[in-house]
């Protein structure tokens, strides 16, 4: 699929894109299957709550961006799959840390009591804390790439996108800037600033690392991805609001409309529901402008910006 076919398409009815995805949503459900601990041993109930956390659920749309940038750089799959779970364990890190009632103290994840009310709330630290640290333990593996510099940048990536640069950062602007009064609300250019950190930081990451899966990329290249990226990330972000504001609780699989409950800063708060969707095919185009030079190699990223926009949930 072309990139300029894969916008006019509705990848939600595209055949071929569905099959590729639910083909990577199965490997990287198997390959987090084999990563994770079992439940069993000195530490099963802290084995068996990381995979609660983890397996199961979810769009994968992280591993589903790795694996499409992967493309890009003729990447294997196989290598791509341990960097794709490396991000989703990053991932889920963040939604059981999150879920915390000292963060966003919700009950409903995916469809299911969060880790905290399934299992305790120390329980679900040390889930979050095991996460992040199996994540980095299979990026740094000896075997993972055979180009060390490669794989200590991969390394770096990942960490800086989570760290207080990156998702761990934005969670903190997000936190203080929650409750306040709608005087006091962020401009729209802070929104967008705590979002590329919250939220975007870990897809810049996911594209990135597909790519570097592969074959060493142009300067232009890479710099192609970084802006497709950044669209994408806000994006979805958008999108989230507008869903979290429209969308049942029994559709989105968490609690539905707990952002404006809460007081949270969001873009449906500081534009609209109408002019955030505007928003989002603006970052639709954005991506698929930051695509056209890869030209059919993107394609899959293409019709991903396309998913990520129109999605229903």
């Amino acid at each position: 699929m072309s990139v300029a076919s894969s916008r006019t398409a509705n990848p939600v009815s595209d055949v071929t894109f569905a099959a590729w995805s639910r083909e990577r949503q199965q490997r990287i459900e198997s390959v987090l299957e084999r990563v994770l601990p079992a439940g069993a041993g000195p530490a099963a109930r802290l084995a068996a709550a990381m995979r609660y956390a983890t397996l199961g659920g979810g769009k994968r749309v992280r591993p589903l961006l790795a694996f499409a940038a992967a493309q890009v750089s003729r990447a294997s799959d196989a290598r791509v799959a341990l960097a794709a779970a490396a991000v989703e364990l990053i991932h889920a890190y963040s939604l059981v840390h999150d879920d915390l009632p000292c963060m966003d103290d919700d009950v409903l994840r995916r469809g299911k009591p969060t880790v905290h009310v399934e299992y305790d709330e120390a329980t679900a630290l040390l889930v979050g804390d095991a996460l992040q640290s199996l994540a980095f333990q299979i990026l740094s593996q000896p075997d993972f790439i055979e180009n060390a510099k490669v794989q200590v940048e991969m390394v770096h990536l990942l960490a800086a996108a989570a760290g207080s640069r990156g998702m761990a950062g934005g969670q903190q602007i997000d936190l203080e800037a929650t409750g306040r009064t709608r005087e006091q609300r962020p401009e729209l250019s802070e929104l967008e600033f705590m979002h590329i950190h919250k939220t975007g930081a870990l897809i810049r990451a996911a594209v990135l690392l597909g790519a570097a899966c592969g074959e060493p990329l142009a300067a232009s290249e890479r710099a192609a991805l970084d802006r497709y990226a950044r669209a994408v990330g806000l994006a979805f972000q958008v999108v989230d609001d507008v869903l979290d504001a429209e969308a049942s609780t029994a559709t989105l699989g968490k609690t539905a409309g707990k952002d404006e409950k809460q007081g949270k800063p969001t873009y449906v708060t500081a534009l609209g529901r109408a002019a955030a969707r505007e928003l989002a095919e603006e970052l639709r185009a954005e991506a698929h402008a930051a695509l056209a030079p890869l030209g059919s190699r993107a394609g899959r990223l293409g019709s991903l910006a396309d998913f990520i926009v129109l999605r229903k949930f």
